[in-house]
């Protein structure tokens, strides 16, 4: 048996595999398994073995002709990647994130994350628990307002949170073409920019999946699961997360004591060096930006821990 060809293009393959740089007998985990393209990649690059993590329960399906496939080089767990720490038991050589929803989840209308696609106003990767629906039906208009602007950075946050209340007294929004629909009201649509829809769905998404504390929190997990002389490769799509990534890299590198505001308190305290490289932010290139319009707004960046390097 093969496993079916990768149609959802990974981000940045090239250059995460480059970074993860994997080695006959290493033991690498796929913290946002998704459809697998990392997975595959890793796993046909060298003769080693992925963990592979996700919290969507759609994606077991694809694990099983993973395991099918590549036996006992293949293991799939699932679960939140915050729980990474608990979930690997043992010690690894590279752990890879891609942070954010997947090509799948977009493709996917019926699970409400695209604006471009009708479907209901769900945005839940682990189909579980509070709904975008819950969310703009019944938070207040400047609860509202608060979490469009911080998490989505949209400066028209006010008015596009007092339009959603002026709807909803109507009927309840359902739809994600509705909630669009009324963004639009505000911010005109305009040729080869930004869908002014954009940032409303980012904030909405974060916010039910509690996102950037969970980015924190799998951060830190993942350095208590490093060998010493690991890689640890993040590809992130957004300022909040990027924000996050590269202030984790510095904090652990010794470069800066400062924290994210998004770390859970045991761990929102200067940490020890414990990587003795990082990396710049690297982009994609040009030519990846045209063939997959999804890697645009992609930065990776990577760390190597040092020897005896050590996380509390």
């Amino acid at each position: 048996m093969t496993v079916a060809r990768e149609k959802h293009i990974p981000v940045m393959l090239h250059e995460v595999l480059e970074a993860l740089a994997p080695q006959k007998g290493g033991v690498y985990v796929d913290a946002t398994f998704g459809h697998g393209g990392y997975t595959q990649a890793i796993l046909n690059a060298a003769d080693c073995k992925v963990i592979a993590l996700d919290r969507d329960p759609n994606v077991q399906s694809r694990a099983e002709e993973f395991s099918a496939h590549y036996g006992n080089r293949f293991r799939f767990i699932p679960g939140c990647f915050s729980r990474i720490s608990e979930l690997v038991s043992e010690k690894v050589d590279g752990v890879v994130f891609d942070i954010g929803v997947s090509s799948m989840q977009l493709d996917e209308s019926e699970r409400g994350f695209s604006f471009a696609k009708e479907g209901p106003l769900d945005m839940r990767m682990s189909q579980k628990g509070l709904t975008a629906a819950d969310i703009v039906n019944n938070f207040d208009e400047t609860d509202l307002a608060n979490l469009i602007y911080q998490y989505g950075e949209e400066k028209k946050s006010r008015a596009i949170a007092k339009k959603i209340v002026e709807a909803r007294a109507l009927k309840p929004l359902e739809t994600t073409t509705e909630l669009a629909e009324i963004i639009y009201k505000v911010i005109r649509r305009q040729p080869h920019q930004i869908d002014p829809a954009t940032r409303t769905f980012q904030a909405l998404r974060i916010v039910v999946n509690d996102e950037l504390v969970e980015l924190e929190t799998a951060l830190h997990g993942a350095l208590q699961i490093m060998k010493d002389q690991a890689r640890l490769v993040v590809v992130d799509f957004h300022s909040l997360e990027d924000r996050i990534v590269k202030n984790f890299f510095n904090q652990q590198s010794g470069k800066t004591a400062g924290v994210s505001r998004y770390a859970p308190p045991l761990l929102a305290q200067a940490q020890p060096a414990v990587f003795s490289e990082i990396s710049r932010a690297l982009k994609p290139t040009e030519a990846e930006c045209a063939a997959n319009p999804r890697a645009r707004s992609a930065k990776l960046r990577y760390g190597i821990k040092s020897d005896g390097g050590k996380h509390d």
